[in-house]
């Protein structure tokens, strides 16, 4: 059954199965919105009282609702210095060294750190024998995406592309999975050196948000220029860490690159498979 479920996955129509549950996703009429937050919340047991408004028909769309904000207090931030925090809520798929450019996405498979980052050697070549860390956000999960580090933006890159699941079942089975679905790379400076960023699409994720430009994708139009992917230098954008640095209209995957040199080391408590929050230190400087 499970290898049915991913080839079926090769034939459906990704990005229009996402735009149109992105539609209703955003429809604000409100006995279809009350009904589906009220549905999903009881069926993924969904803890509102962390949320800000833990009213389900004060959210105008079942996004509003799914990219809720919690109160400051259900995340604390680990501000120690040198410690490096997980940048959101989900379970810790896997982490470790960079091996001769290549990432573990599953038992038996890995991808390539040039593929993940869009394809230049330039912007990869710093994080080749780094570190790596790759958090899964199911459905019930917090979707905003924090700041692991203090980080000057360098570089924001969208790298179009399919939109398979990013579930358990899908990283075992699809071969280079996150280096072939659509994603928004964002490379950081720190006081420690680079680090990067990564948004990954999935299926029926409606969008990737970050919070200095808005909405990335789905893109505007449908330039050549989108079609293809872009990179953009940006102004000055400095966010601290802990800060709110984007969010998914549905769930997907957020993973880390470190580049090499970078002096810490992942907690020895760290195991792939954990569950972890936003703002819990997963390595020290």
């Amino acid at each position: 059954m499970k290898k049915l479920f991913v080839l079926m996955q090769y034939c459906l129509p990704h990005h229009l199965i996402s735009r149109v549950a992105g539609y209703f996703a955003e429809l604000e009429v409100s006995w279809f919105k009350n009904r589906l937050i009220r549905w999903f919340a009881a069926r993924y047991k969904v803890d509102l009282t962390e949320a800000v408004d833990p009213v389900i028909e004060d959210y105008p769309s079942f996004n509003s609702f799914f990219t809720r904000a919690l109160v400051p207090q259900a995340r604390p931030i680990d501000h120690a210095p040198g410690r490096i925090i997980s940048p959101a809520d989900g379970v810790l798929s896997q982490f470790g060294e960079i091996s001769q450019g290549k990432l573990i996405q599953a038992k038996g498979f890995d991808y390539d750190a040039t593929s993940l980052l869009g394809g230049n050697r330039q912007w990869s070549a710093p994080f080749i024998g780094g570190k790596f860390a790759t958090v899964y956000l199911s459905p019930r999960d917090y979707h905003r995406v924090h700041m692991p580090l203090t980080g000057q933006l360098e570089r924001m890159v969208y790298v179009p592309g399919r939109l398979f699941s990013v579930n358990q079942t899908t990283t075992e089975y699809v071969p280079r999975l996150f280096a072939r679905n659509e994603r928004v790379v964002a490379i950081f400076n720190s006081d420690y050196g680079r680090f990067a960023v990564i948004l990954v699409g999935a299926m029926v994720v409606g969008g990737i948000h970050v919070s200095w430009s808005g909405q990335i994708t789905p893109p505007h139009g449908c330039s050549h220029a989108v079609s293809k992917g872009y990179a953009q230098d940006q102004d000055p954008v400095l966010l601290e860490k802990g800060d709110q640095l984007g969010f998914f209209n549905l769930g997907s995957t957020v993973i880390l690159l470190f580049e090499e040199g970078m002096n810490f080391s992942f907690d020895e408590d760290l195991k792939s498979g954990m569950a972890v929050k936003v703002g819990e230190r997963v390595a020290q400087l």
